[in-house]
């Protein structure tokens, strides 16, 4: 029988001894055995920090973040050989999608995070303060890597997803990841390892798996690691309490199972688009994946007039879903994992079901088509009803984690919002109404005990991901019983792998440590105009000080006949009494054109090739007829701005082809008393020297 292989210090390792043997959940057969027995788990830390942590250290965000790209691309090459396995998990080629196609689209949706951050290694996080008030002593925040490692302990229900979902974040934040996945599933999970190592877009010591037992890892770890899990709550509080986690204050971020609920407004009624797009919704989260989701809708409120009505509407819905041979077409649910997971779901309904009863499937006898649903890890969906949730504690406890959820009334959407919170936190929440009232006091109210709400209804039913499907750039995790974590995120998620540290100074000595130019820091003489420089010659700091400009009410007129822009307190006419202004006032809209006519070299073709747009513009003091004006132009940050890849050649636009970055300037508009009238800050696209 084959043996799973652990990749642990740059090597593909069996563990010793038989192992555990892992199933094809379709059909029983003994697919493979793995063990991590033998394997030094603290040299396997020791390397993630020694090899894999200064490499991915040394690289920029921006280098990170295309290291994400090529690597999402290649994997997307190796499709045929995922999907096959994946149909060995008991998993449909709609589950599969979700978890193969959705843990690569998570390395593309990181991938173009690095535009949010600069071209270094590490970034500034948030504004600056000035704390002096000769503007000498400032102080900012900066986010740099950890010198550990991420250990990401992840559920069997997403092999793939759970694990690429994860390393993306860490990766693009420059950290190293030891993955331990479910062991029940872990053979695909070894597959997709196999092909990242191969391509060899990652440094060395960037990633390495674990396919069995986490066995001692956890003892090894300290401050700079980062812990991940996701799973049970109660396999979460044992890891979260492991003495070596808590005596070295080692965050660590849980996803648990959760409680998740499902909310029909009472506004919705049989014949509106939002009744039929609750019945689907909740026969997706209850086959998609045969319920196997940590986000899974496990209950189900509704209007307590409208309760049997629903019951009868989703046991159709339900009973047209054919169970059976993820291969087989026509098949739109399949198994479970395992029969491990057949008996704790089995278990845990059993519970249930002494304070609710049972209104469509079967916990022993099940339909399937092109396979045995004993030899199968085959369940049936299972609908439950409690008709007294309020005095009923296992419905809001226990969770069957498979096709299973438990529909319960509520009369009023308070009661709706509280019953809610009965689950004590979960991942996700949905709320399916057209009253845009209810929706909004739904949200407010019940937001507090769940990590995400999702409002269904007509307008956005066609084009939302729905219940189960956490976003790469919103967080996923939840309060209380959902483990109090979060994941992913966008920016919020690589903050997670980042230490936070404050940072005092000067403006122009931290000017220099960040390389993003500080307020008040002194200027660099440029040479020459800015705008005659190539990217890679402009120098955070470059300063260009421009003549003045006289201001008169005649350009102030003829502005505002050009622009259309006849606000009162910009014509001569007007009576001020009463205003803030004293007389005729400049459109700030002007002075920003004006300043544009003092910082910009117009007079032949340079290196800026366009006009990016204009971030943070602020009109801080009024300019009147008899100002002058002028302006201080500063080099502020510069990013790389990556040639489009085009597949397609049609699709190709004229500038595709040309080096290029992105350039921040700070504009500053600054009256003869040299008090500071207006600034901003400008965008603009600058060609890099073309290879000679």
């Amino acid at each position: 029988m084959k043996k799973l292989e652990n990749y642990v210090q740059g090597k593909w390792i069996a563990g010793e001894g038989e192992g555990q043997t892992l199933f094809n959940a379709v059909t029983g057969v003994p697919l493979a055995q793995t063990s991590t027995r033998g394997i030094d788990m603290a040299a396997a830390v020791h390397y993630a920090r020694t090899v894999g942590n200064p490499a991915l250290r040394r690289m920029t965000f921006h280098q990170r973040g295309n290291m994400l790209k090529a690597l999402a691309f290649h994997l997307r090459t190796k499709l045929d050989g995922f999907y096959a396995l994946s149909y060995q998990t008991g998993a449909t080629k709609a589950d599969s999608w979700v978890d193969i196609e959705g843990g690569i689209g998570n390395l593309f949706a990181n991938a173009s995070l690095r535009r949010k951050f600069p071209d270094q290694t590490f970034c500034v996080d948030g504004e600056s303060h000035n704390f002096s008030k000769g503007n000498t002593f400032m102080g900012t925040h900066i986010l740099v890597p950890k010198e550990g490692v991420a250990i990401h302990i992840n559920a069997f229900n997403f092999p793939v997803w759970g694990m690429l979902e994860k390393i993306a974040v860490n990766l693009l934040a420059g950290m190293p990841a030891i993955v331990k996945p479910a062991t029940v599933t872990s053979y695909l999970t070894e597959a997709v390892v196999r092909e990242i190592i191969t391509s060899g877009i990652l440094p060395e010591g960037s990633l390495q798996l674990l396919c069995g037992s986490a066995g001692d890892l956890l003892d090894h770890v300290n401050y700079q690691d980062v812990v991940t899990f996701t799973g049970s709550a109660s396999t979460g509080l044992a890891l979260r309490s492991h003495p070596r986690i808590l005596r070295e204050n080692v965050p660590f971020n849980m996803e648990a199972d959760s409680l998740n609920c499902i909310v029909l407004g009472d506004d919705v009624t049989p014949g509106m688009p939002e009744w039929d797009i609750f019945i689907k919704e909740i026969r997706k989260e209850m086959t998609l994946k045969a319920g196997q989701r940590c986000t899974g809708v496990r209950r189900i409120f509704a209007p307590k007039n409208k309760l049997e009505d629903i019951g009868r509407f989703l046991s159709t819905a339900l009973s047209q879903t054919l169970i059976g041979n993820p291969l087989h077409e026509k098949v739109r649910m399949g198994s479970l994992a395992g029969q491990t997971q057949r008996d704790e779901v089995r278990a845990q309904v059993s519970i249930l079901l002494k304070d609710s009863k049972l209104i469509y499937g079967s916990l022993d006898e099940v339909d399937v088509l092109d396979a045995n649903a004993q030899s199968g890890a085959f369940l049936s969906p299972l609908l439950l009803l409690n008709e007294t949730p309020w005095q009923t504690a296992s419905v809001h406890e226990v969770e069957a984690f498979g096709p299973v959820s438990t529909l319960m009334p509520y009369e009023g959407i308070d009661e709706a919002i509280a019953l809610s919170k009965l689950g004590k936190g979960s991942l996700c929440s949905t709320i399916v109404t057209a009253d845009s009232s209810i929706a909004r006091q739904y949200v407010i109210e019940a937001a507090t005990h769940h990590g995400r709400i999702l409002v269904l209804n007509n307008e956005c039913a066609k084009e939302s991901t729905g219940h189960g499907s956490p976003l790469p750039l919103l967080v996923h995790g939840g309060p209380g019983r959902a483990g109090g974590g979060e994941e992913m995120g966008g920016i919020r998620g690589v903050k997670h792998y980042l230490q936070r540290t404050a940072l005092q100074g000067s403006p122009t000595m931290l000017t220099e440590i960040t390389q993003v130019y500080q307020p008040h820091a002194k200027g660099k003489e440029p040479g020459k105009h800015p705008f005659k420089k190539y990217f890679e010659e402009l120098q955070i700091g470059d300063q260009l000080i421009t003549e003045e400009r006289l201001i008169t009410s005649e350009d102030i007129t003829a502005f505002a006949d050009l622009s259309g822009d006849h606000f009162y307190a910009h014509m001569t006419d007007t009576d001020f009494t009463g205003t803030m202004f004293e007389q005729q006032v400049a459109h700030g809209y002007f002075v920003m054109s004006l300043a544009a006519g003092l910082f910009v070299d117009s007079y032949e073709k340079n290196p800026v090739l366009l006009n990016y747009g204009i971030d943070e513009l602020r009109f801080t003091k009024p300019v009147y007829p008899g100002n002058r004006l002028h302006i201080r132009f500063t080099c502020k940050e510069k990013l790389p701005n990556d040639k489009r890849i085009v597949e397609n050649p049609a699709d190709f636009k004229r500038g595709d082809d040309i080096d290029k970055g992105i350039v921040k300037w700070l504009v500053e508009m600054i009256d003869e008393t040299d008090e500071i009238t207006g600034v901003a800050t400008i965008l603009t696209m600058v060609a890099k020297k073309q290879p000679s």
